[in-house]
């Protein structure tokens, strides 16, 4: 599991990760909002350990825009901020969870796992890689909180590819999720779907691998050069 770890705390940073670690998580350190807006834009991460008093702001303003765009990571806010105002405008302004310090790394591990499984328990939450956002239960896109006009077989082909991101997906795979057995399929129909997502969502949002098939390429590769809005169709 990916953790996104925003504190600029260097010891309780440190303590944290290490700690983290021993439960089998991967952690990425940040310590500004900027460098957590660039770490979203290039890490799928599953869960983010957010602090308040950050050198460049409150995290709650991240959290907001996060929440704007369409980007649906569990948060965990934890920080030194204990009054229930406190608590009330974390969990108001889109924390998943809220945590003050000191705090026993037991229960951060346990509140971590309650947030992952509340998550996979979501079958129509948002899925979120980088900058992109689809929300399932909708049948919508966002690119930085910008609709994206997909046909119905392009939005499918993309949450395949987004329900199985670390996997190479062969041809037939991918044509199985998006035709019936009774359909009439032309031979290039998903060289040109995959087309289509590309010229949408960035050259390098799917990778070909040679030989195997296809895959979602890195978070980074996702931009909004080139695309277009239902409103501009």
């Amino acid at each position: 599991m990916h953790v996104l770890l925003i504190e600029d705390d260097p010891l309780v940073a440190s303590g944290i990760r290490s700690g983290l670690m021993t439960f089998d998580f991967v952690v990425d350190h940040v310590s500004t909002l900027n460098a957590a807006r660039q770490s979203m834009r290039t890490v799928t991460s599953d869960v983010v350990i957010l602090d308040r008093g950050l050198p460049d702001g409150d995290g709650l303003q991240l959290l907001a825009e996060w929440r704007e765009q369409g980007v649906d990571v569990p948060v965990l806010v934890l920080t030194a901020r204990d009054t229930v105002r406190d608590r009330v405008d974390g969990l108001q302004g889109g924390a998943d969870d809220y945590l003050v310090k000191p705090f026993d790394l037991d229960e951060l591990v346990a509140r971590l796992h309650a947030l992952l499984r509340r998550v996979a328990g979501r079958s129509s939450g948002m899925i979120s890689h980088g900058a992109l956002a689809l929300d399932p239960a909708a049948r919508e896109v966002y690119v930085e909180g910008q609709l994206i006009a997909l046909s119905r077989r392009e939005l499918v082909l993309l949450e395949t590819f987004l329900q199985s991101p670390r996997s190479v997906l062969s041809a037939d795979q991918l044509k199985d999720s998006l035709y019936g057995m009774n359909d009439d399929v032309e031979s290039n129909a998903l060289n040109v779907h995959i087309h289509h997502l590309r010229r949408k969502l960035g050259s390098g949002v799917i990778e070909t691998v040679r030989g195997l098939g296809y895959r979602l390429g890195k978070p980074e590769a996702v931009h909004l050069a080139g695309t277009l809005c239902k409103d501009q169709l």
